[in-house]
């Protein structure tokens, strides 16, 4: 059983159950409930792990079986993204605070290691953040597994199923690598354990190691690829067609991957091939694309309701209207996003007069019913400007960009030459475009500004920061792994 998948089931452990495997195995046994998570799922009944000895494993018999197994496994594998440990809410406030975009200003520590850069390898956000995502990652693996051993499910029904599953898996591991692994020619040398096979049983043989950062980001790029091929243009409806990958999510996803492993060329390529789609187009109101949900702005978009809410709000909102107020946006960023009085996006913030701090409103649906948007088309604009201003189309980048503030009601940008300027211009542009959505963090990391800009960050409660080590610019494979697992190497700042 591979130790990157451990901890699973929200707090419970092992440490109850009776163990006969070393020492090492009897720690990792304390995490490993996840297994067979993909089964569990789809069985509707819980298989008990803690009845086994030696070892613990998931009946065959639980395995997918026909087509409607096969879709209550989708639906497993999206709600792992939607959970609050990941897209729901964690991925985003994690890049949040490790930018200079907000701070935690509340009680919560977990939250303030990152803001502060003293994270720690047991920070608990952290490690529910590895879990989810590799929980993502074996539900896209038992489906890969057994979804083209179905007799009674069309071609077509399988293509689309398992490619949706590829764009999952690469997906999670894009997230897992730019965060635990780093940037190729920026920082980091070690990827993160790479599985394709599904985890149905605990034992203590099996302990992967870390890839190479440069056979992590390969292994997405075949992954997206492999889901491009299979994936239908379109689903059912407009809404699943954003809600679940089809062939234009995997083109926006490459359109950002190809940005990370500085391929410009690829990156015009896939953003060409998704702006010419006419289904998505940037909504001319912009606070309309958060009132609102799967607009035309919108490639792939995370759908929550009163059943299923998000908990991103709660976290931004102050307690006055129902939240928790413990993160809030830094000042120096919101006199940023307020200082051009034409441009719409500066109005979208609330101020919590108690500790006297702005808070975006992005998110402000009573009942955290907001969608999470994880690729929007304004996003993919602004991918394809990058790539033409280091291709040395000037026109052309200006043009992606100005189409992108002109939507926002900002003075268009004229009156730059040289590649240098106008990509600053760009990753500017993006700060203010796609902030609150997790990418401000890592596109500092990605462009080599992050030790440059998070410099005497000034706080509400504290005194300034600055990300001095430059390696933490990633994040710490969490203890429990490291623990569990002896050839699991840990990153740099953390050892």
């Amino acid at each position: 059983m591979q130790t990157y998948i451990n901890r699973a089931l929200a707090g419970k452990s092992l440490s109850g159950s009776k163990r006969t495997f070393t020492s090492r195995t009897n720690h990792l046994s304390k995490y490993m409930v996840y297994l067979g998570l993909a089964g569990l799922l789809i069985s509707g009944s819980a298989c008990d792990v803690l009845e086994h000895e030696p070892q613990a494993e998931v009946s065959e018999d639980m395995a997918i079986s026909n087509l409607k197994g096969a879709q209550a496994a989708l639906a497993g594998m999206y709600d792992q993204l939607q959970s609050g440990e990941y897209y729901g809410r964690n991925f985003q406030i994690m890049s949040d605070v490790s930018s200079d975009q907000a701070q935690s200003i509340g009680s919560w520590d977990f939250y303030r290691e990152m803001d502060t850069y003293l994270l720690d390898k047991g920070n608990i956000e952290n490690g529910n953040l590895w879990t989810r995502a590799y929980r993502a990652v074996n539900i896209a693996n038992n489906i890969l597994d057994q979804v083209p051993k179905l007799t009674e499910v069309t071609e077509d029904q399988k293509n689309s199923i398992l490619g949706q599953a590829y764009f999952v898996r690469a997906l999670a591991y894009f997230d897992l690598t730019r965060m635990y692994g780093g940037v190729p020619g920026v920082v980091g040398t070690l990827g993160v354990p790479i599985v394709t096979t599904p985890s149905r049983k605990v034992d203590a043989s099996i302990f992967p190691s870390r890839a190479t950062l440069q056979a992590s980001y390969d292994h997405v790029e075949s992954d997206l690829l492999k889901s491009l091929e299979l994936l239908p243009e379109a689903h059912a409806s407009d809404v699943l067609t954003r809600s679940q990958a089809v062939k234009s999510t995997s083109r926006a996803l490459l359109s950002r991957f190809y940005l990370y492993v500085n391929k410009p060329e690829r990156v015009i390529e896939f953003a060409n091939q998704v702006i010419a789609n006419p289904r998505y187009m940037l909504v001319s109101n912009f606070p309309n694309i958060y009132a609102s949900k799967f607009t035309s702005e919108s490639v792939f978009e995370l759908n929550f309701n009163n059943a299923d809410p998000s908990g991103i709000r709660t976290w931004y909102f102050p307690s006055t209207l129902g939240g928790r107020g413990d993160i809030a946006a830094h000042t120096g960023f919101y006199e940023k996003a307020t200082a051009d009085p034409k441009d719409i996006r500066g109005t979208m913030f609330g101020y919590n007069p108690g500790p006297k701090v702005y808070y975006p409103t992005k998110y402000q649906k009573a009942g955290n019913i907001d969608n999470i948007h994880i690729i929007r088309i304004a996003e993919v604009y602004l991918n394809r400007a990058e790539a033409r201003a280091k291709t040395g189309d000037i026109p052309g980048a200006l043009s992606d960009l100005n189409m992108v503030r002109s939507r926002a009601g900002a003075t268009p940008i004229t009156n730059l030459s040289g590649s240098q300027a106008v990509l600053e211009a760009i990753w500017n542009e993006r700060n203010l475009e796609l902030a609150f959505e997790g990418h401000s963090f890592f596109d500092l990391v990605r462009t080599g500004q992050a030790l440059k800009s998070l410099v005497a960050v000034s706080r509400t409660n504290g005194p300034p920061v600055t990300l001095q080590d430059r390696n933490r610019q990633v994040f710490p494979i969490p203890t429990f792994d490291i623990d569990a697992n002896p050839n699991l190497v840990q990153n740099e700042a953390y050892k």
